[in-house]
């Protein structure tokens, strides 16, 4: 039997069947109280029976007020759990275990959800003329910063509540925590800014607000920027040192991704004019830090066949993460038992600006996501015009949905 399907004991003792896991995914369906709908729960159920061994949820929001996207899930202090709890059962169905990825959006937060948007320092996200998508972000007060710990303890309390097995702290993708964690964005000069070690602290502090509010055997974990592609920004070396604090908080696992909204390179895209062999990148990161540390390391990265998985575990990577290969194609784990030289399909964009491209892929990952929520199969081809206007107009209802909901 080939690596990928070998068992795996985390730190705290927790095992996962094989070594591939289903990375986070904006799935954006959540029912209007931003709880799981049914078409979210079957989606989960799919993947568990897919022969998938670790289950990584879409982002999760520690804060109703702010939210990556209308169709979000939010889990704060005072939210029901019986939702949750049908979703944790779904994806534990097939021997699988399920982590729940907890996020602060922090000034990534559309304009017309009026919500909170907060930042490190007051710095808007740049996306040229479509930088008005995005709300005004306000610097965040000592008193917001501690809030947000709370916060994001209170949501991995109530995830071990409802049955999960672990949460992942998302502190990638442009998204608050890694805001903090870049020079480009945070420009403080307290206690939160500065030099490595306090721009790390926010995400020190949550690792620790967690581990302390649950269980020994219930897996913290972080998604972390391998460097957010941007001069200036946020880099490898940067990523090392991060890894090096988080082995000292004694955490579970440590995913490898990179990017942001403003540098999309976890589709391939940056924006400090690095061309960017996405799939290759990410794997010579993952290998050298995995070098350098004892944590185990995932990488997810565009790996579309089993042996690019064999060859991550050969590096000395630990866990292999699949994310729009199990959206073209629930069952890849499965499947590759049967057909090892299967390539799962990608979804294909050639256009000009990449912002649009990218916004593209996600939609007709999104429409894909929703399709196997409902029982049917994923397309492999699509428009990606009709997939982004499909979206876009979802997009516009549920954010009329959501701000009816918040007044």
């Amino acid at each position: 039997m080939s690596q990928p399907y070998t068992a795996f004991t985390f730190p705290n003792g927790q095992t996962v069947k094989n070594r591939i896991v289903k990375a986070a995914m904006e799935e954006n369906l959540s029912d209007p109280q931003l709880q799981p709908s049914d078409t979210l729960i079957q989606l989960y159920r799919t993947w568990s029976a897919g022969g998938t061994g670790l289950l990584l949820t879409g982002n999760v929001m520690v804060d109703a007020r702010a939210m990556t996207g209308p169709g979000g899930v939010a889990l704060e202090k005072d939210t029901p759990l019986e939702r949750f709890i049908i979703w944790a059962k779904a994806a534990q169905a097939n021997d699988t275990k399920v982590w729940m990825q907890i996020n602060h959006p922090g000034r990534q937060v559309y304009a017309n959800m009026n919500g909170v948007v907060y930042a490190p320092s007051a710095i808007k996200v740049d996306l040229g003329k479509l930088s008005k998508l995005f709300g005004e972000p306000e610097a965040m007060t000592e008193t917001q910063i501690e809030d947000v710990i709370t916060r994001f303890g209170d949501t991995a309390v109530n995830a071990q509540h409802s049955g999960f097995n672990g949460v992942q702290i998302h502190a990638a993708h442009g998204y608050l925590l890694a805001q903090f964690l870049s020079p480009l964005v945070n420009q403080r000069t307290d206690q939160w800014g500065g030099d490595l070690v306090n721009r790390a602290r926010l995400l020190m502090r949550i690792v620790d607000e967690i581990k302390a509010r649950t269980a020994p055997n219930f897996a913290v974990s972080v998604k972390l920027n391998s460097a957010d592609f941007q001069r200036g920004g946020f880099d490898e070396i940067d990523a090392l040192g991060v890894v090096q604090m988080l082995e000292q908080k004694g955490i579970d696992l440590v995913e490898l991704s990179g990017g942001s909204y403003e540098a999309p390179a976890m589709q391939g895209m940056t924006k400090d004019g690095r061309t960017l062999a996405r799939e290759a990148y990410f794997l010579a990161f993952a290998k050298t830090i995995a070098q350098q540390t004892s944590l185990p390391i995932m990488t997810t990265g565009g790996i579309t066949q089993l042996k690019t998985a064999q060859q991550v575990l050969a590096d000395g990577v630990q866990l292999v993460g699949l994310a729009t290969a199990l959206a073209m194609r629930p069952d890849l784990p499965n499947h590759w038992q049967n057909a090892p030289a299967y390539q799962a399909p990608k979804p294909q964009v050639s256009w000009r600006n990449k912002s649009l491209q990218a916004l593209a892929v996600m939609a007709m990952i999104k429409r894909n996501l929703q399709r196997i929520g409902r029982g049917k199969a994923p397309k492999v081809f699509m428009s990606p015009v009709l997939s982004l206007i499909k979206d876009q107009l979802r997009k516009a209802k549920l954010t009329k949905r959501y701000n009816k909901r918040q007044r």
